[in-house]
């Protein structure tokens, strides 16, 4: 039995959505994820809480602790400028 043109050209054009649908699937199973994966950056609002109450500091250990206080300011400081820098080449791209 012969099948007249258009009964062809229809038949191969259902096809489409089926096979669109294959491809789509295979390149989510395979594909390679994108840079917006990589770049994840969470901000958190830093907590300083320090009390001493009632609490005799020897003068050595008060400056240890200054010097260490001024030290997580300035990684608080660096965090703050690499969060920036991230924000700003994630816009730029």
């Amino acid at each position: 039995m012969a099948y007249s043109e258009i009964r062809i050209i229809i038949g191969g054009l259902a096809h489409v959505p089926v096979l669109i649908f294959i491809a789509s699937f295979i390149k989510g199973k395979f594909g390679i994820k994108t840079q917006e994966d990589k770049y994840n950056v969470v901000k958190e609002e830093p907590v300083k809480i320090v009390e001493l109450i009632n609490t005799v500091v020897k003068e050595g250990k008060a400056e240890s602790l200054k010097a260490l206080s001024n030290k997580l300011d300035n990684i608080e400081q660096k965090v703050n400028e690499v969060y920036e820098n991230v924000k700003k080449k994630k816009k730029d791209n």
